[in-house]
């Protein structure tokens, strides 16, 4: 037994927070329990959790609303990198556990803990990025992590919370559901297979709009400064207007099958409207704003950016070398998109940007360029060829010989 040692407990709420709220408050330690907001809460829902963790005699209860930060420093970058992991999954979730994390552990050195939990079991992704931003950011803390260390079944929790006479309902839905600012993940018995796709019943957001709807966004350097005739918004109002205005047309809905930290694949559902269109927009109008070899080396290094990032390896100071690169390309990447929303699909109409090196004063494609003649390019093809018609010639007159 200790003697009130300070801990900070990264808490949401739930059935595993609710069992380390009440086990380590038990085992002697002073719980703080902290809420991190990363845009997917409501006030309601926030006033709910911390209702509850008071209801549990934490010490105190603290929530840290992080969706401005949260954008700052990782979702503009993944906007900047046309980031889908596998070339479908916006990073939603894996996006904001760091951030959460971050603030969790910074909260812990602002009022002197000494410990820090988490309620992440043996199975996923989150333990490993929860720990390794707990010691990137607090190395002196000790991290606690109960429902790991104990392999506790849900059974279990249970029946402990009701011995020491927690009543809250943790009824077991059939589908886990996990909502941020850049997208919500789903899960059910049907992710745990490779072949069944997620019912209807199972999608947080119904299908009811019907009707075609014209958008515009626009971007300025790269970052989403307004939508339609709105042009003074910042982007996280951006992409929460975009979410209202998309996601009731089942827009962004998919099934990602990636491999986890830990070395095994996994299945989860998604609804991300505003992330994958505005990912896909941002990414027309960099086709249109960037050269050839721009584009090229934005795509290798987002990638790995993003890879490394789902991995939970956010503070490592290679990101910001990259960021840095991403941004810097961003300089001429202006200018609106213009988008039709349809049910369960979207369509990229064009863009408008005094950036556009789509121009015709030099030049029409399929037709005689400005800048050059076709004596120019007689030359150029000989040139630019050269190599390659040396190599063929060498080799098949060895080949004659032989």
């Amino acid at each position: 037994m200790m003697n009130n040692r300070k801990l900070v407990l990264a808490y949401s709420g739930g059935l595993d927070t609710t069992y380390c709220a009440v086990y380590l408050k038990e085992q002697g330690y002073d719980v703080h329990a902290v809420t991190v907001q990363t845009g997917g809460f409501t006030d309601r829902e926030l006033a709910e959790i911390g209702n509850r963790a008071a209801a549990l005699g934490v010490a105190s209860f603290e929530m840290k609303d992080v969706t401005e930060a949260y954008y700052n420093t990782c979702i503009r970058h993944l906007i900047y990198g046309n980031v889908l992991k596998n070339g479908t999954y916006p990073l939603s979730v894996s996006a904001e556990r760091m951030i959460q994390a971050k603030a969790v552990a910074e909260y812990a050195r602002e009022i002197g803990a000494d410990y820090i939990a988490h309620g992440s079991t043996g199975a996923g992704n989150d333990q490993v990025r929860f720990d390794m931003t707990f010691r990137s950011t607090i190395p002196e803390a000790t991290i606690i992590t109960p429902i790991r260390d104990m392999q506790l079944s849900r059974e279990d929790e249970i029946a402990y919370l009701r011995k020491h006479g927690v009543t809250i309902n943790f009824e077991k839905a059939a589908y886990s559901i996990n909502k941020g600012l850049w997208g919500t993940s789903v899960g059910g018995k049907e992710t745990l297979t490779s072949n069944t796709p997620l019912p209807e019943s199972a999608w947080p957001t119904p299908v009811t709009e019907t009707e075609p709807r014209a958008i515009t966004l626009h971007f300025h350097k790269g970052e989403l400064c307004g939508i339609n005739d709105r042009t003074d918004m910042t982007p996280v109002e951006v992409i929460s207007t975009l979410q209202e205005m998309a996601q009731p047309y089942g827009i962004g809905r998919d099934i990602h099958v990636g491999d986890t930290i830990i070395g095994i694949k996994g299945r989860v559902g998604f609804e991300a409207a505003a992330p994958v269109i505005i990912i896909k927009a941002h990414h027309l109008l960099e086709k249109h704003a960037l050269t050839k070899w721009q584009l090229q080396w934005k795509d290798q290094l987002a990638a790995w950016y993003g890879n490394w990032l789902h991995e939970g390896q956010m503070e490592d100071p290679v990101m910001r070398n990259i960021e840095a690169f991403m941004e810097d390309t961003q300089a001429t990447v202006s200018g609106k998109v213009y988008i039709t929303l349809h049910p369960y699909r979207f369509t990229l109409d064009g863009i408008e940007s005094a950036h556009d090196l789509m121009n015709n004063k030099f030049g029409a494609y399929g037709e005689m360029n400005n800048a050059w003649t076709g004596e120019d390019v007689k030359g150029f093809a000989r040139i630019f060829g050269n190599q390659t018609s040396i190599y063929h010639t060498v080799n098949n007159d060895i080949n004659k010989t032989k």
